[in-house]
């Protein structure tokens, strides 16, 4: 099934037809787009295929390089096929989009073009500058995608859905320090503390909740351990390296 056809005349736009290829063929497929000089296989009558795929088409895209119009002699021939191949989808009542290769290429006017393609004229064009060329095609190609919403699908169904058990982001842009999770397996660096419904060690040894010594004295326990003591609404934590003292020993 050919959705775009690229109309162009050889040696005025083959480069930016080549390009536009190129994209919409990356991005929806490499038989989405026809485009005589790579969609004709060698031996395959040639005028039957051209005006087939205008045909069978969805849009059809004309390059206009920057020497389109002194080919005049050659549009005024009816036997010229970017002439044959523009009018067969005014016929066929295609949309038809004229592409302007470069930034010095104006718009066309309808006393300089044939009758036959005058409308050419009235028609909203588009740009495609090579020095803007990433950004000019990603524009190009997002138009043909409204306009065919058959690609629009395609596009949306060749994304890979992620494995099963990934972890993807969900937080988007951070500024700072963010850390995303899932579950956690092997050797992770430093200590991982979820969903804690009671009191909480990090570190090595005894760990004593609410409790003090039988002097009065708070008794704390353990290597590089932290402790959390009451309610904690913006007081102060306490973290002790390798110890084992009473709060009150002066240190």
């Amino acid at each position: 099934m050919t959705d775009v056809f690229i109309n162009y005349r050889t040696g005025d736009g083959n480069d930016i037809a080549a390009l536009i290829d190129n994209e919409l063929s990356n991005r929806f497929g490499k038989h989405r787009a026809f485009r005589a000089s790579k969609s004709i296989a060698p031996g395959t009558p040639y005028a039957d295929a051209l005006l087939k795929n205008v045909r069978r088409s969805a849009l059809l895209l004309a390059v206009i390089g920057p020497d389109w119009l002194n080919f005049r002699s050659r549009l005024n021939d009816p036997e010229d096929w970017v002439r044959k191949e523009i009018k067969e989808a005014f016929t066929c009542g295609l949309p038809v989009i004229p592409v302007l290769a470069g930034r010095k290429v104006e718009r066309l006017k309808k006393d300089t073009l044939p009758g036959e393609l005058a409308r050419l004229a009235d028609l909203q064009s588009v740009r495609l500058d090579t020095q803007n060329a990433e950004a000019d095609l990603k524009r190009l190609g997002d138009l043909v995608a409204d306009m065919i919403p058959e690609l629009h699908d395609l596009e949306r169904a060749d994304t890979p859905a992620p494995e099963t058990g990934s972890v993807s982001n969900t937080i988007g842009d951070v500024n700072g320090t963010a850390v995303q999770s899932r579950d956690f397996t092997g050797d992770v660096g430093g200590t991982i503390i979820k969903d804690p419904a009671g009191p909480v060690h990090s570190g090595k040894g005894n760990i004593y909740q609410n409790s003090r010594h039988e002097s009065g004295d708070r008794h704390y326990s353990g290597d590089g351990m932290t402790n959390y003591e009451g309610d904690h609404h913006g007081d102060n934590r306490h973290q002790f390296g390798d110890s084992r003292r009473r709060e009150d020993d002066g240190r």
